[in-house]
């Protein structure tokens, strides 16, 4: 794991009713807040709960409550998207790089055929917002789909992320640290030139066992786990370094744990793809800074569609080699109209039931896959939780509302996670996101709490849960090492105690929930 502060335990108002007659869930319907329990009438909660619904209509007083409300973890981030853009700019100016006029893109100097210094950004203020246009969703040029300009984005600042990861995850932590989250899972691309080489070295063997035996040989793939390693090394200093974490003032990013995410580029070679994947779990097994992989770039990528379904097998078999390895993946982030049909029949259930992942990223396609209904409730009994990042969604996709799964995930018992998706090109952040679920679809603030739980419940933090059983079906009922504790009061002994020593993830979440009563004991009083 990674522990940028050194410390020892281092993603619409719509009624089911009004939801499409395809998205209608089969069977009894639950209540559209789940097992989420209304507060005692009179508690630190039910007077929040009622502060809120009193300043739904004051935009000041709805984004401070929503800002300050704790919000557990972001399991759906991709570094290099969720630095603000500004301070992209202001590194392209720091490392004396250049801007090409013509596509807004960052390249190395001399600054040759009309490129521009980024650093003129700095004083030219016309300058710095075609920057922000083109690298970021603000007022981006119409006539372009925001599909195309979201993911064009990464190409044109891509000169920048790479040379300083430590900084970047030093002010994305910040931030999250600001917007009241406490943990953060974020994706990047370990060893990636090191990856491309290694697989065009090998080559594609069709034959999993045989292609994995390839990579083995030698000590060649365990040197390229060494070379991720290191890049972390360095990365970690890096990080320190930016946000001060060993001097007298340490930023609050110092105190935010994080782990990464092995990115897969999906638009890659069949063998530049096995390759990343292998490295991406094999590293999650041998270093705990690193937890799961991801598949990642648009899935309706030519190549992402045509090796679809190689890629499920692929991390079926890379799956069996690596167990104590985690798979999240993107999949059904698709819409009628971007591609055909038939492609928008499968993905998902490929993703749960080949790949075997434990997390789906977007899901949004759900109700156009074939028996989706069964998938539904698969998701749910295997508790495959959906991160949703519901701006990314309406600025990609355009999907947004009634069109939008959320509820139909939620009333077939799957468990949802909100998370930011890459917040600094979509200028959002994750209280935002809680701000937008909760006034679209009518949250109160017992199923905001829900989400925020689910947040750390499915995140890959090793050890036992402080929950029992499902909690997405059945509630948040303590384990019954603690069932006699008040969550989040105190410092527990004996049984509890212990478990909480024992296991980071129910130490996270006993943290968020004494975060939740000193929010409650201010709100409640206001």
């Amino acid at each position: 794991m990674l522990y940028p502060a050194g410390a020892a335990a281092l993603c619409l108002l719509t009624a089911l009713s009004a939801l499409p007659a395809s998205a209608q869930p089969d069977g009894p319907r639950p209540d559209r807040a789940g097992p989420a329990a209304r507060p005692p009438a009179g508690s630190a909660e039910a007077r929040t709960a009622a502060y809120l619904e009193s300043a739904r209509k004051d935009p000041g007083r709805l984004r401070d409550f929503f800002r300050k409300l704790p919000k557990g973890g972001d399991l759906h981030n991709h570094l290099s998207g969720a630095v603000s853009t500004e301070y992209l700019i202001e590194l392209a100016a720091q490392d004396g790089l250049c801007i090409e006029k013509k596509t807004m893109t960052a390249v190395q100097p001399p600054c040759r055929n009309g490129a521009r210094p980024a650093a003129d950004a700095r004083t030219d203020k016309a300058f710095h917002k075609e920057l922000v246009r083109a690298w970021s969703m603000e007022d981006f040029p119409q006539g372009e789909s925001g599909h195309d300009h979201f993911f064009a984005a990464f190409g044109k600042f891509g000169e920048v992320t790479w040379r300083h990861p430590g900084k970047l995850l030093a002010q994305v932590a910040e931030h999250a640290a600001e917007q009241n989250q406490s943990y953060l899972e974020t994706m990047a691309t370990p060893a990636s030139d090191g990856a491309k080489k290694l697989a065009e070295e090998v080559g594609w063997d069709p034959d999993p066992a045989r292609m994995h035996r390839k990579l083995l040989a030698g000590g060649k793939l365990d040197r390229l786990v060494a070379q991720a390693r290191k890049e972390a090394d360095r990365t970690d200093a890096e990080f320190r370094t930016a946000a001060h974490c060993d001097s007298g003032h340490p930023g609050r990013a110092c105190r935010m744990p994080v782990r990464w995410i092995s990115q897969v580029s999906r638009g890659s070679s069949p063998e530049r793809v096995f390759t990343q994947i292998a490295l991406g779990l094999r590293l999650a097994e041998r270093d705990s800074r690193f937890v799961a992989v991801n598949l990642v770039q648009p899935e309706d990528g030519e190549s992402a569609l045509r090796n679809y379904r190689l890629q499920m097998r692929m991390l079926n078999y890379l799956g069996k080699q690596y167990p104590k390895a985690h798979i999240t993946l993107h999949a059904g982030e698709l819409w009628p109209g971007l591609v055909k049909p038939e492609d928008l029949s499968f993905h998902i259930d490929e993703a749960v039931n080949v790949a075997k992942a434990e997390r789906i990223g977007h899901g949004v396609d759900l109700v156009h896959e074939k028996n989706w209904r069964q998938l539904a409730r698969t998701m749910a009994r295997r508790e495959t939780a959906v991160e949703v990042p519901l701006t990314s969604n309406a600025q990609i996709l355009g999907v947004k509302g009634d069109d939008h799964p959320f509820n139909t995930y939620r009333a077939h018992g799957v468990p949802v996670v909100l998370a930011t998706d890459d917040p600094g090109i979509s200028r959002t952040d994750i209280s935002h996101e809680y701000q937008y679920a909760s006034t679209t679809y009518r949250l109160r603030y017992p199923e905001l709490k829900d989400l925020a739980r689910a947040s750390l419940e499915y995140a890959f933090l090793p050890g036992r849960s402080l929950w029992r059983g499902n909690p997405t079906r059945d509630g948040y009922r303590p384990t019954t090492a603690c069932a006699t504790e008040r969550p989040g009061a105190g410092r527990p002994g004996g049984a509890c105690g212990r478990l909480l020593a024992d296991s980071p993830k129910a130490a996270a979440q006993w943290r968020l929930e004494s975060s939740f009563t000193t929010f409650e004991r201010a709100h409640a009083q206001r």
